[in-house]
Order: structure tokens, then sequence, then C-alpha cells
């Protein structure tokens, strides 16, 4: 193997640290990577202290959407069939009885949502 134009003759096979965050397997290649952005900023910045209600990521996965499917039924997530998984989910609060639930969705439909479970 060669590095940076320096052969080490030890190193057979170069460590990624690279997981899929739904299978947690190591990911040959470039991960495939979902974001979660809000639609819409926020008027004022939160505080410092303020822990987000949704982790943005970035995630990586594989790129079966298999995979990003089982780790949002993993987290909890709804997944609205409406849309498809792409690299920027958007996460919808649906309130219920138990409090929030939180959807994902592309974003790119015009309808109402169909959330379903995962």
């Amino acid at each position: 193997m060669e590095i940076m134009g320096i052969r080490i003759p030890t190193v057979i096979h170069d460590n990624v640290a690279r997981r899929c965050d739904g299978c947690r397997q190591p990911i040959d290649g470039t991960p495939w990577r979902v974001n979660l952005l809000d639609i819409v900023a926020t008027e004022a910045p939160p505080a410092w202290t303020d822990a987000p209600v949704v982790n943005p990521g970035p995630f990586q996965f594989h790129p079966d959407p298999k995979h990003v499917m089982a780790w949002m039924h993993e987290k909890g997530y709804l997944f609205c069939q409406r849309g498809q998984v792409r690299e920027i989910m958007r996460p919808v609060p649906i309130p219920g009885p138990d409090g929030v639930r939180w959807g994902l969705c592309d974003g790119l439909h015009r309808d109402d949502h169909e959330f379903v479970p995962t």
C-alpha cells in the first residue's frame, strides 16, 4: 500500500470507520448520506445550552433504501409514503396522546402527508 507517496508494505487494507447507521456493517466506497433539515429556519438562534429535538445528521448508509428504513424504525420515526428516501429529509412533528412523534418526508409533494410505520 502507498500513502502520500510513501510505500508501507505492512498495511494490506486501509481500515475505515464508515459504518452503515442502518445495519452497522462497514461501507465500501462512498457512503450514501441522509440529512434531516427543517423546512423553515427559526426566527431566533437557539441558546447554546439547548439540545436539538432531532439530530440533523448527516447519517450514512449503504445505497439501498432498506437500510435507511431500518434506521428510521430503530429511532421510532414514521415515513411519509407520498415521498421517497432522499439525501435531505424533513422532520414533521405529529402530535398525539403520548406526546409528539416525528415523521420524515422528502417534502417534494404538495398534498397531505401519509405517515406509516417503517
